[in-house]
């Protein structure tokens, strides 16, 4: 439980608390304990006292003549009344229970306590309704069957209180001082132990917008710097993806260049005096052409956005790849055969329960689209692709394809064709150099694996063949099973 109760929760706050808590309510259980500790204390001088008086009464115990006598000298009963705070009574009883001296009413000790000789037995009893503290000793007598008598000394109880009133009181008052201060003391030194993190505050409030530089994590106290760590790591992976930002809009202003470019000259070659009717349709040709590449690079470029911004939008659910697969080819049907290239499809029929894959519908499509179009770009005419859709049922995969007859991929390139904007050397393949890494992208975003490898090894040209390698759903839906 803690006192202090607050909206917005602040570090100094709860420490404050949890340190304060248990020692305010530990306080009054310190009272209590010190209290019982003061009875207990107090009762001890006075006990012996009790004790000392019990025995002397006892020596005054005599047998005579086969009678049992107590004799009491005056200085001694003078003694034991001289008291001036509590009252002290004493009893002597004979073996027959008979009232030899003293107070008649002090009560007898308990049946069930038995008798013993030379011990003294304390405890506590009431007189008339008043408190007393009894001290009684039995005395073994020289006579046939060796009777016992008993002797008692009392006294109320005044003495004990003020003493331990005394004791409470030397106690509880400098706590009354030590408590606030203690409680200063913690609010100083748990104010000197957060400092550093008000450094680091400050610090980091310092920084300019752009330094995304590594916080120094010894500057800052053992317990923070796992948080120091986790910021430094956010800064890096920060620094990391606004780098990739920049290099990615120096490229695409770079890519996007040469078309605008293009298209301006053949604007100006278009304007210029007597320019003819023939040449003004290749100006207008070339234009067109220009106009085609500089939509394509943007339209990729809008892809690739797409695919690295959605991995926390686009949610995934059960996609036949098959089916999207089948879908694409039959889209690029029509570019395929502009270069009189034989497209087609071989794999596993849709619907089937082993292509079944988790993931988003859109990029999936934008990925099979990419790796065809990529295909088609690098396949001259007359040549062949085919896409292909298989079930690992072994190692629970399915298995996208797609396989050209082009001139393949240098293994020295292979790692390369997936940076943005690479485009291979030797080729005139159109293209911008952003459809590999869209490619790439998707599939991260699907736990899958991308190969590449060549289609007929040793053969020439050797081809290519790319391969996705995606994790297999468990299931398909039941409305399409």
């Amino acid at each position: 439980m803690k006192l202090f109760q607050r909206e917005q929760r602040s570090l100094f706050g709860e420490i404050l608390d949890w340190m304060l808590t248990p020692l305010l309510l530990l306080w009054p259980v310190s009272l209590a304990l010190t209290w019982l500790v003061a009875q207990n204390l107090a009762n001890k001088p006075f006990d012996r006292a009790l004790e000392y008086n019990a025995h002397a009464l006892a020596q005054l115990i005599t047998v005579q003549r086969g009678r049992v006598q107590f004799n009491l000298p005056q200085p001694a009963s003078e003694i034991l009344r001289a008291d001036e705070s509590d009252i002290v009574y004493y009893q002597v009883l004979g073996p027959s229970g008979g009232l030899l001296s003293g107070e008649r009413e002090l009560p007898r000790p308990p049946q069930d306590a038995p008798p013993q000789t030379s011990e003294v037995r304390l405890r506590d009893a009431e007189l008339r309704g008043v408190d007393l503290r009894v001290a009684a000793i039995w005395v073994r007598l020289p006579l046939p069957g060796e009777p016992l008598a008993l002797v008692q000394v009392a006294e109320t109880r005044e003495k004990r209180s003020m003493l331990a009133t005394e004791i409470i009181k030397g106690v509880m008052l400098p706590q009354f001082v030590i408590l606030p201060l203690a409680v200063l003391l913690v609010w100083l030194a748990l104010a000197r132990g957060i400092q550093p993190l008000s450094q680091l505050e400050e610090r980091i409030r310092a920084r300019r917008p752009d330094d995304l530089s590594p916080l120094d994590h010894k500057a800052v106290p053992l317990e923070v710097a796992p948080l120091v760590d986790s910021v430094n790591d956010l800064l890096r992976r920060l620094g990391d993806s606004m780098a990739t930002q920049k290099r990615f809009l120096a490229d695409a202003a770079h890519q996007l260049k040469t078309p605008l470019a293009g298209l301006r000259m053949q604007a100006d070659l278009a304007q210029r005096e007597g320019t003819s009717t023939e040449e003004l349709k290749r100006s207008l040709q070339h234009i067109g052409r220009s106009s085609i590449r500089a939509t394509h690079t943007v339209n990729q470029l809008l892809a690739l956005a797409r695919a690295e911004g959605s991995a926390t939008v686009l949610a995934h659910q059960p996609c036949d790849l098959a089916e999207i697969v089948m879908d694409t080819v039959s889209d690029s049907v029509p570019r395929a055969m502009d270069k009189r290239i034989d497209l087609g499809y071989d794999g596993v029929a849709p619907g089937a329960s082993g292509v079944w894959v988790d993931g988003n519908p859109t990029l999936l499509k934008e990925l099979a689209r990419n790796l065809v179009d990529n295909a088609i770009n690098y396949t001259p005419q007359g040549g062949m692709v085919t896409a292909r859709v298989l079930d690992d049922r072994f190692s629970r995969v399915v298995l996208l394809q797609v396989e050209d007859s082009g001139p393949g991929v240098p293994e020295a390139e292979r790692a390369l064709i997936f940076e943005p904007f690479y485009r291979a050397l030797g080729t005139e393949a159109d293209g911008s150099g952003l459809g590999l890494p869209i490619v790439m992208e998707i599939a991260r975003q699907h736990s899958a694996e991308v190969l590449i490898e060549d289609a007929r090894a040793g053969q020439q040209p050797p081809g290519a063949l790319f391969s996705v390698r995606f994790p297999c759903s468990r299931e398909a839906p039941l409305n399409k099973a």
